[in-house]
């Protein structure tokens, strides 16, 4: 294993209580393909790094945190905003396994096609990356067990809320473009969240009437 790579996993044995299948699905998953071929040296330093059009692949340890707190089991059918390299994408697709399966949704063309092309490359194949939106979610393929938004927006999209199967988990960064609360709620029988903080971090905006890029 990469020492920077040994070193991250240290740390969050140390620090946090990542299951095994999540610690398994990072040493699996080589992040260095998930990153313009300049800065695969600089894959496992927990900073984030700059991909396509001034979007970022978040630092390991917000992409873990993320993934934790998204309770994936086996099986799952999860919806993500913001595919961006697929990094995420990728680590949720190894947990959720082959009877799983991940939709994901990005903007930009570009990072579409990267984000596919990365996807292959690592050999992850139960996840879709489709050019949309995303804060109106996926209908045809609704309701989801897990929604994780990956770039920040004002508010939950009530179109996600709706998708989400009551007790599945949505999760994403909601605040300003100064600062945004990683938020996570667990939809109740009545359609309601029960909702949980995870603290402050900052993320790219999200395009649409619930982001800040229209």
């Amino acid at each position: 294993m990469d020492k920077h790579k040994a070193m991250l996993t240290k740390f969050w044995a140390e620090r946090f209580l990542f299951d095994p299948d999540e610690l398994e699905a990072f040493e699996q998953i080589k992040r260095e393909n998930f990153v313009p071929d300049v800065l695969k040296g600089v894959a496992y330093d927990d900073i984030p790094l700059p991909i396509l059009r001034g979007k970022t692949i978040s630092q390991p340890t917000t992409v873990m945190l993320m993934t934790h707190a998204l309770e994936l089991e086996e099986g799952n059918k999860v919806f993500e905003v913001g595919s961006g390299s697929g990094y995420q994408a990728a680590l949720i697709g190894k947990i959720v396994g082959p009877k799983g399966k991940v939709i994901s949704t990005e903007v930009l063309p570009e990072l579409v096609q990267f984000a596919k092309d990365n996807l292959r490359k690592a050999g992850i194949f139960n996840v879709e990356v489709h050019e949309e939106e995303g804060s109106h979610g996926w209908p045809s393929e609704a309701p989801f067990d897990r929604i994780i938004l990956t770039a920040a927006c004002k508010e939950f999209p009530k179109e996600l809320i709706d998708q989400l199967k009551v007790d599945g988990v949505i999760l994403g960064p909601v605040g300003d473009l100064q600062e945004q609360e990683l938020v996570k709620g667990i939809k109740r029988d009545d359609g309601t969240l029960a909702l949980e903080f995870l603290g402050q971090f900052l993320f790219s905006p999200m395009a649409g009437k619930y982001g800040f890029e229209e």
